[in-house]
């Protein structure tokens, strides 16, 4: 870690960073100080292309997880160098964030850029793009909300398709059912940049949140209700 990222991590932190400790409930509006739209940014590594999107982007809130802390810090320095407010860095799993600190449909977006492929296939159950995964995720993704994953790893690619076409939270945005032109908003960063000079092809994919009938929770308060009526119906009550 450097010494800027050190000093940013140190001087920022208390403002701007989150620590995932599944402990509480995430007031999203509190966190970013207005009620805009929030993002969630699973690995972001050095933070350039967070820092350019929040850039170009200001009225959408990006909460940015990874827990490489040289890359915490140099978000940090990068966004207050830049003047942006619209950063919130967290440091932890973003399982537990998903699962403890976050309400029901309070995200606008998940972006997953350039996740771990874990290339061997004893290790493909380590993938983050995964269906429990996006089961989890759909329930704190308000109807419309996209997901937007980029890979450069193919069968990584496929995979991810697949996972997502098939499951019935998410719809493809793209007529022909399959990869997605990079979007003018997600920069080409140095690192894909590298990757496209040795040949490596880079799959982009944008699925959208569908419209769900009923709310996870009424779901669950109504299949309580369920088991009551037939609880109280087998007894004679």
């Amino acid at each position: 870690m450097t010494a800027g990222q050190a000093d940013a991590l140190q001087r920022l932190w208390p403002k701007w960073g989150l620590d995932i400790d599944g402990q509480r409930v995430i007031d999203l509006t509190e966190l970013f100080g207005n009620a805009g739209p929030v993002v969630l940014e699973i690995g972001f590594g050095m933070g350039e292309a967070t820092a350019r999107m929040a850039a170009a982007d200001p009225d959408t809130n990006i909460l940015a997880v990874d827990v490489h802390t040289p890359g915490q810090g140099n978000l940090l320095n990068l966004a207050d160098q830049s003047g942006l407010t619209n950063i919130r860095v967290g440091n932890g799993d973003a399982i537990i964030l998903l699962r403890e600190m976050l309400s029901p449909d309070s995200l606008d977006g998940l972006r997953v850029y350039f996740p771990d492929p874990w290339p061997k296939k004893r290790h493909h159950k380590r993938r983050l793009i995964q269906p429990a995964f996006l089961t989890l995720a759909a329930t704190r993704l308000r109807p419309g909300a996209i997901v937007h994953c980029a890979t450069d790893w193919e069968p990584y690619a496929e995979q991810m398709l697949e996972v997502l076409t098939t499951h019935p939270a998410f719809e493809n945005t793209q007529p022909d059912g399959g990869f997605a032109p990079r979007p003018g908003f997600r920069p080409l960063t140095r690192f894909e940049g590298q990757g496209l000079d040795k040949g490596h092809v880079v799959n982009d994919l944008l699925f959208r949140r569908v419209q769900h009938e009923q709310h996870p929770a009424e779901h669950a308060q109504h299949e309580e209700h369920h088991q009551q009526d037939h609880d109280q119906s087998s007894t004679g009550a």
